[in-house]
């Protein structure tokens, strides 16, 4: 559990049953201790019509059928639960794969992206505006906002511009405008920054298609609702496969939605072990990592009170990982509730660790995994040592082609010397 916040064994438990209850978001958009909305008063109004929306909206039949018929002929779902054998029998383990890489687009941002895209156009919006660190989110809104006919403008940092240099051309094809973030730290904190002012400037005809679990309420409900899709699968597929859950599940934590959505459906199964892998950079040093998780205090950045990494004097601190969708120093405010609730565990992957678990990955199963996914992946053979012969899956939240301009700097170049 992170260092410096504790809860009793009455605590957690009382946490736990209120989110197996369904008690969370409460009306206050809090998540236990966290959560909440912490904005400026223009933008509350925006919120308060999102909210109010969404709860008219997303859960009513003709909309889930719309979304639903989106999923299965444009993104392609279910995606599939594949078997690793190369992988499982090195680490020991029986190792599957919920293909998340698969989903149109490359990555599981696709669920949100045209989830919150249906939305916006019942809600009247006249353009759309985006964040995104490693790009697959803006891809996904672009291509959302393309296949519904809405404009699209992302913001991303300059550092992740560079980093993420297919996916800025992809998003441009798409048609979407990509603004670079040249201010604060250019990666994705600094984008969200600036699509939140771009909100603020326009709220009544702008829809801010938020891309993590993360920021003011209703948003981390909303990215969490729209991407449980990927555990409700998954769940469902070892059950028709097995006969039988696995024992553990993996995925990788930066804001969080990815991860939020394969541990939903499996959150009451107590019997499935549930582990988070977040970015342990280069050390456990602050701004040498960025594990808010493991290493953050309770703060509030973006609109929401969670688990931040920030120092003594509450300044959020820059972040390092060589995973950009990694890279962002706070945490969806329902990982903090259940890290706090004892369900979930969270630990780290540094960068050096993350680069092998792709090559085995890539080199044993012909699979190239998002540079965000290797951390799972890292984390899943480290849980493996431990327990033999059992089986675990893997959220393969994203495909790596993405990464390449990473790679050729890291292994492709310490290959050729």
């Amino acid at each position: 559990m992170n260092a410096h916040v504790r809860f009793t064994a009455t605590e957690q438990r009382a946490l736990l049953d209120a989110e197996l209850a369904g008690q969370f978001p409460d009306a206050r958009g809090r998540f236990g201790p966290y959560g909440g909305r912490y904005v400026p008063e223009t933008l509350i109004p925006a919120l308060e019509r999102l909210e109010a929306g969404m709860r008219e909206h997303l859960h009513r039949e003709d909309f889930q059928r719309e979304y639903t018929d989106q999923l299965r002929h444009w993104v392609g779902r279910p995606t599939a639960l594949s078997h690793a054998p190369r992988l499982s029998a090195a680490w020991g383990a029986e190792v599957w794969f919920k293909r998340e890489d698969l989903a149109h687009t490359g990555a599981h941002k696709i669920n949100n992206a045209v989830g919150q895209a249906l939305l916006a156009k019942r809600l009247g919006a006249k353009r759309i505006v985006a964040e995104t660190g490693a790009g697959q989110h803006g891809v996904a809104s672009a291509a959302a906002c393309a296949r519904l006919g809405l404009p699209c403008v992302v913001y991303m940092g300059a550092i992740d511009m560079e980093r993420q240099a297919p996916n800025v051309g992809r998003m441009r094809l798409l048609g979407a405008e990509v603004v670079p973030v040249t201010g604060g730290d250019q990666t994705l904190r600094a984008a969200i920054d600036e699509a939140l002012r771009d909100w603020v400037s326009d709220p009544s005809s702008t829809f801010y298609l938020l891309g993590s679990a993360v920021g003011p309420h209703p948003y981390p409900y909303l990215v969490r609702e729209l991407q449980a899709v990927i555990g409700r699968e998954a769940r469902a597929q070892c059950i028709e496969r097995h006969g039988a859950l696995p024992d553990a599940i993996f995925a990788c934590v930066g804001g969080g939605s990815n991860s939020i959505g394969m541990f939903h459906a499996f959150v009451p199964d107590e019997q499935v072990e549930i582990i988070g892998v977040e970015a342990g950079g280069r050390g456990v040093k602050l701004g040498e990592n960025a594990a808010s998780l493991s290493y953050g205090w309770p703060g509030v950045l973006q609109g929401c009170y969670s688990l931040l990494l920030q120092d003594e004097n509450g300044q959020i601190h820059e972040t390092d990982s060589i995973s950009a969708g990694l890279d962002y120093p706070g945490v969806g405010p329902e990982h903090a509730l259940l890290l706090a609730a004892g369900r979930v565990k969270y630990e780290s992957a540094t960068d050096s660790e993350a680069l092998a678990a792709l090559q085995e990955c890539s080199r044993l199963e012909g699979i190239l995994p998002a540079l965000e996914t290797a951390h799972a992946l890292h984390g899943a053979k480290r849980w493996a040592a431990l327990n033999p012969g059992k089986r675990l899956v893997v959220c393969m939240s994203g495909r790596g082609d993405k990464d390449m301009p990473t790679l050729q700097r890291t292994i492709l170049a310490e290959s050729r010397s």
